[in-house]
């Protein structure tokens, strides 16, 4: 016989999927104790009045847990570092955030007591699989509810519904009710007319962190990052905290129409998905760190990492990041950082960035060996012996096939 489900963590953020699966899971669960985590990763307004809601909806209480610094040092950090991009656009923004919300999840059940742990992840999505491994990596034995799998409420309609029905206060209409995510890295959005990718994506309705590349000025504004180790660490020569610096970027970014991607993804589960993704200080962030690479790691590490950085992307992608391959993968990119440090100015005009130069102490590039004008240390002779070497499995193959001719 099952156990009885008397108290239940709640992952929440006062949207409409976890508003209403409060009073939906005493309904449905003998009246159980819910206790609501939000977890602070940077969205803002968005966790003002949590509190006062989730306890109006039937929560004992909240918890506010702010995740920021841990976001972005243990799990941002290390994804940048790896120049991870799931199917080379999309920067990771709710992918990395869903194990670090998951992990401080099980550490608040274990302290509470609880006998479940719920979300309010939907059955078609990656995020349902982001939890649920994160939290079978530390408590394996705990029971997961996720009602959208198990409900009667079929569409988002129908939450709105169900929320009006138990007066469940809501901050979105039926016409603005676009699914979406947002913390200090980006904001996504999916849903409504973007479910059809022959529409246009309506910038300037949707877009929140920065405008769309024709209403950004036309003057460029330049930005200098400095990095240790593959880590920014500064800005226009301001030493910054993690969480400030993105947030100083995501600004100038946002303002010069940095960072807006329209991406037709292959989810987790196996359908594609449309969504809109802003991610201005992201892109600036990945633009600058991988031109440092460029000048600071070797031509077979560069080329090497660039396949670790696809790995790295389906793994975060897919939840798995509490994994040894992760970890391990984690740790050779570690080594290629020791020697990524530097400046990197870019110019940043109506969406585009443009290099404008880089400076580092580890510097591979060569002026002296590399120019076009006269030089004292490499001698040009020598390539004719190197390409014969080279070229050398061509001439053969060719010798053959014109004796195989006659």
């Amino acid at each position: 016989m099952e156990h009885k489900i008397k108290k239940v963590v709640l992952a929440y953020s006062g949207g409409l999927d976890t508003s209403i699966i409060i009073p939906w899971l005493k309904e449905n669960f003998d009246g159980c104790e819910v206790i609501a985590v939000a977890a602070d990763v940077g969205q803002g307004a968005e966790l003002s009045g949590l509190e006062e809601k989730a306890k109006k909806t039937g929560a004992s209480k909240l918890y506010i847990a702010d995740l920021k610094k841990q976001l972005v040092e243990d799990y941002i950090w290390p994804t940048l570092k790896a120049d991870a991009e799931y199917e080379e656009k999309y920067l990771l923004g709710t992918s990395f955030a869903r194990p670090l919300i998951a992990k401080r999840l099980v550490e608040i059940a274990r302290a509470e007591g609880a006998d479940a742990i719920a979300h309010g992840c939907t059955g078609k999505g990656n995020d349902q699989v982001r939890f649920e491994l994160a939290i079978k990596a530390f408590a394996p034995e705990m029971k997961i509810i996720a009602p959208w799998r198990i409900w009667d409420i079929k569409s988002r309609d129908e939450e709105i519904d169900y929320a009006e029905a138990h007066d469940i206060p809501l901050n979105i209409t039926r016409e603005t009710n676009y699914s979406k995510d947002k913390n200090l890295w980006h904001l996504s959005h999916e849903g409504l007319d973007l479910e059809d990718p022959a529409n246009e994506p309506q910038y300037d309705k949707i877009l929140e962190l920065g405008v769309s590349p024709e209403k950004a000025p036309d003057k460029p504004a330049y930005v200098t990052v400095a990095f240790e180790k593959g880590v920014p660490v500064k800005v226009d020569g301001e030493k910054l905290c993690g969480v400030d610096l993105i947030a100083k970027l995501n600004k100038v970014g946002g303002e010069n129409g940095i960072g807006i991607i329209d991406l037709l993804e292959n989810r987790l589960v196996g359908m594609k998905s449309r969504g809109v993704y802003e991610t201005p200080g992201g892109t600036i962030l990945y633009h600058a760190h991988r031109k440092l690479e460029e000048l600071c790691l070797d031509k077979d590490t560069f080329h090497f990492k660039q396949i670790v950085g696809q790995k790295f992307s389906e793994l975060v992608y897919d939840g798995k990041w509490f994994t040894p391959l992760r970890e391990a993968l984690s740790a050779f990119v570690d080594s290629t950082q020791e020697t990524v440090t530097g400046d990197v100015k870019l110019k940043l005009y109506k969406g585009n960035i443009i290099d404008a130069g880089a400076v580092s102490p580890y510097s591979l590039y060569n002026e002296e060996i590399a120019t076009f004008s006269e030089d004292h240390v490499y001698n040009q002779a020598d390539a004719e012996g190197f390409i014969n070497l080279f070229g050398l499995p061509i001439a053969v193959q060719a010798m053959k096939k014109q004796k195989d001719q006659k």
